[in-house]
């Protein structure tokens, strides 16, 4: 079985996506002796899947997964990990926000220090994070909430640098509903109400040029996400 399957979700990211793809691949040479990387490329339309498909067709060990139609980002993820050959799990942003220094902790997390699940923190008194105050403040406010009302033990839930142990992963995300952005946050949720080990690291991490955020309209979407999957567990 390949060691590592490395996810890229993609959705409109022709800009970036082959600078990530020879990035993770010079980091990954150093780590593993095998691997593959799977583009999770979720219906783009700024020509991402063809660059996806010149990638794949470059490289043996790079694997392009084309949607039609957007998933949403959740969706994408998981259809990507049933693809996935490797005993050990991860996926992070095509942006490379976190810095790619963290990738053999990441890694070895799950394959030498034996974690069911792994996830890079921004919100750390260790880690290194270069963002603006709005977006620093809603941050906190969002997984603040998930500390009180979801009795998570973690800091930094939605950070887009994970890694998972195959079997633990498989056992799990058939109980995850969302299907976007709140996709990995209700899977290390209910990684951890159901007693996995779950680690939680410092990262160096620097905003991304494109992210855009609706204060009101994403933050009344976040409560919401927290408040539904609060109703469902507090029932069981």
């Amino acid at each position: 079985m390949t060691k590592v399957s490395l996810i890229l979700p993609a959705y409109n990211e022709a800009d970036k996506l082959e600078h990530a793809v020879e990035r993770t691949t010079e980091e990954l040479m150093k780590i593993v002796s095998s691997f593959e990387i799977i583009i999770a490329e979720d219906g783009s339309t700024d020509g991402t899947d063809v660059i996806a498909a010149e990638l794949a067709h470059r490289h043996a060990f790079v694997r392009h997964l084309h949607s039609d139609q957007r998933l949403g980002k959740g969706s994408a993820l998981k259809k990507a990990c049933e693809e996935a050959k490797g005993s050990t799990i991860a996926f992070f942003d095509v942006d490379l926000a976190t810095d790619m220094k963290h990738l053999e902790e990441l890694i070895h997390s799950i394959e030498k220090e034996g974690f069911d699940f792994a996830t890079g923190s921004r919100l750390l008194t260790e880690s290194e994070v270069k963002r603006g105050l709005k977006r620093e403040a809603a941050s906190r406010v969002f997984n603040h909430l998930i500390r009180i009302l979801l009795r998570s033990k973690l800091h930094d839930h939605p950070c887009g640098f994970k890694s998972f142990k195959r079997s633990s992963l498989f056992i799990l995300m058939d109980e995850v509903k969302d299907q976007h952005w709140f996709w990995d946050t209700e899977l290390l949720v209910r990684a951890q109400r159901r007693g996995y080990k779950v680690k939680e690291f410092p990262v160096k991490w620097h905003q991304g040029t494109t992210t855009r955020i609706d204060f009101f309209n994403d933050g009344v979407k976040m409560g919401l996400k927290i408040i539904g999957l609060w109703w469902e567990l507090r029932r069981k």
